[in-house]
């Protein structure tokens, strides 16, 4: 049986995604192909009903389909309601399923590279799409308190609001003091990313025992993750996050567990 699935996105052209699916099929010896498709947000809902006719199995979702993605399915699973947005979708006998893998990729990453890794207060910069889903990879994880703190306060008080939960809202100017408090830095912004502004975030504050993240991964070592490395923090890039996401929906898709390893990332690191 040859199995299908895709990532849709607008634009999708720049997706790693194709990477790092077919290479899996390839690994395990499997007859099947995963593909990028170009989706406008107004083809959305055509593209789904044609999709399980032409055999696929499932698909990946990315920006800016997520919530229209979750809107848009039939079974919706408590990870992704939380979150309130899909990065996956499953075709089934009954209808689309729609989840969330971003936590799963989140916190494996972080635990791939720090086994011992246990949140208790940690501090989140960004309120976007990425940033639900890592909060609520925190609060899964254990995390008592959540900073959460954005360069537009009222989207991250909304993003606190519909989560809920211990979470509190830093105004964007305080963020360099309340580092003093966490065992955890993630970096959710596109701050740092190559061609955008840079991320301005003074790190004396922070212990040096914190786990510092970028889920940046262009560049692999941001100002942000170069700066704690240097300063002792342990660090972990965010390609890793990229490549773990992929695990669940490879396997409910292809039937088949795949591994997160350095041929894979080497793989990636060198498309």
């Amino acid at each position: 049986m040859v199995r299908l699935a895709a990532v849709l996105g607008c634009p999708i052209s720049h997706s790693l995604s194709p990477r790092i699916h077919n290479h899996w099929i390839s690994v395990h010896g499997m007859t099947g192909f995963y593909s990028a498709i170009d989706t406008p947000p107004a083809q959305l809902g055509t593209t789904l009903e044609a999709l399980p006719r032409l055999g696929f199995v499932g698909v990946n979702v990315t920006l800016p389909l997520k919530q229209l993605a979750l809107a848009r399915a039939d079974v919706v699973t408590e990870n992704a309601r939380r979150i309130g947005a899909s990065n996956m979708l499953t075709f089934t006998g009954n209808g689309i399923e729609a989840d969330n893998t971003d936590t799963y990729g989140f916190t494996w990453n972080i635990r791939q590279m720090i086994p011992s890794w246990r949140p208790s207060t940690a501090a989140v910069l960004g309120a976007g799409g990425a940033a639900r889903a890592i909060v609520v990879a925190l609060q899964d994880a254990g995390a008592r308190q959540i900073l959460l703190c954005n360069r537009t306060q009222e989207t991250a008080q909304q993003l606190a609001c519909d989560i809920g939960g211990a979470i509190t809202v830093v105004p964007w100017q305080e963020r360099h003091d309340m580092l003093a408090a966490c065992d955890t830095l993630i970096n959710t912004t596109s701050l740092g990313m190559m061609g955008k502004e840079p991320l301005s975030l003074r790190l004396d504050a922070l212990p040096g025992t914190a786990v510092v993240n970028d889920i940046v991964y262009v560049p692999l070592e941001t100002e942000l993750l170069r700066g704690a490395r240097l300063r002792g923090n342990p660090v972990v890039d965010g390609l890793g996050m990229l490549l773990h996401q992929a695990v669940p929906a490879f396997d409910r898709w292809f039937c088949q567990r795949p591994q997160v390893d350095e041929t894979l990332r080497n793989l990636v690191m060198n498309a």
